[in-house]
């Protein structure tokens, strides 16, 4: 009977430890699914090799995912200058025909007079292209002016010099340089002169924009020789120095540069006057052609007079 109550008694203490056992038994293996990569029961805060932690894991005060956070808007771009000139009609009491265009050097956009595309002789005002035209193809040889020629050069443009002008012109092949000049600066009004000469080319105020333009941004006279080109420009004195850049404040005219033209034409009975600008942003062409009794002064003062009328009121 002992014995037997025994075996009772472990019979009795046998199922507990059993179920105590598989207790910590299925404790284990819930433990391990947890931390098994791929398992169901995976720690979703778990961070992985390889990938960043989640948002749980940071402290409150860690930044969020750069990625996440929305893109700043780029900042709008600041509004261009405007130009110092504002297109309008001109209604003055001038005497003949007269024109004018204005380039925006930033945009390519001309304004104008109605009648921009219509053409007069040049007279002078051509100069600055022969002398770009001479001083480009020099480089395009590989050869560099003399000071003599560069001394020459300067004559042309700040004393309009018809006799160094003609010899430039004779170098580069005469009538073949203004075929040049309508190629390159992208001409659409202007046609080479009959008699071939210089003096008479034909250009609208549009195109001598244009070619204002083709010297600034230098395609006329090179990489080399531009600034060099703009900067006799600037200095033209003496009789030629009238017109658009007189219109401008005294301390603005030194930074204009210009070329001008003016040639009593007794043919026609005629006197035609041209002006020629190069500002910082813009270029300008302005002709006027009245009868020849009233002299230079009257077209080189009204060169002025219609910039004047363009001119954007002083804010």
């Amino acid at each position: 009977m002992a014995a037997r109550r025994r075996d009772e008694r472990g019979g009795d203490a046998s199922p507990v430890k059993m179920i105590a056992v598989a207790v910590v038994l299925i404790g284990l293996v819930l433990v391990s699914l947890r931390l098994l990569p791929g398992s169901p029961f995976e720690s979703t805060a778990a961070a992985k090799w390889g990938e960043p932690a989640t948002s749980t894991e940071r402290g409150a005060s860690a930044p969020g995912d750069r990625s996440s956070r929305p893109s700043p808007s780029p900042s709008p771009s600041p509004e261009p200058e405007p130009l110092p000139f504002v297109a309008k009609d001109l209604d003055l009491d001038i005497a003949g025909w007269y024109s004018w265009s204005v380039l925006d050097r930033r945009t390519g956009e001309i304004i104008g007079s109605d009648n921009m595309d219509e053409t007069s002789t040049t007279a002078s005002l051509i100069k600055a292209w022969i002398v770009a035209d001479y001083l480009r193809r020099a480089d395009e040889k590989g050869q560099t002016p003399s000071d003599a020629k560069l001394a020459d050069a300067t004559l042309i443009i700040r004393d309009s010099d018809n006799t160094r002008a003609q010899q430039f012109y004779n170098a580069i092949g005469g009538s073949a340089s203004i075929k040049r000049l309508i190629s390159r600066c992208e001409l659409t009004d202007s046609s080479v002169a009959s008699d071939g000469g210089w003096s008479r080319t034909k250009l609208s105020p549009r195109d001598t924009a244009r070619m204002g333009a083709c010297i600034a941004d230098g395609r006329a006279a090179g990489p080399k020789w531009t600034k060099w080109l703009i900067g006799e420009m600037r200095l033209v004195r003496g009789a030629g120095d009238f017109g658009i850049r007189k219109a401008f404040p005294a301390a603005e005219r030194k930074t204009i540069a210009i070329k001008n033209g003016w040639i009593d034409r007794t043919r026609e009975q005629e006197m035609h006057i041209n002006c020629l600008a190069i500002g910082d942003t813009w270029t300008m062409g302005v002709m006027v052609r009245y009868p020849i009794g009233k002299g230079y002064e009257y077209g080189m003062k009204n060169c002025q007079k219609i910039t004047e009328a363009l001119l954007r009121d002083p804010v």
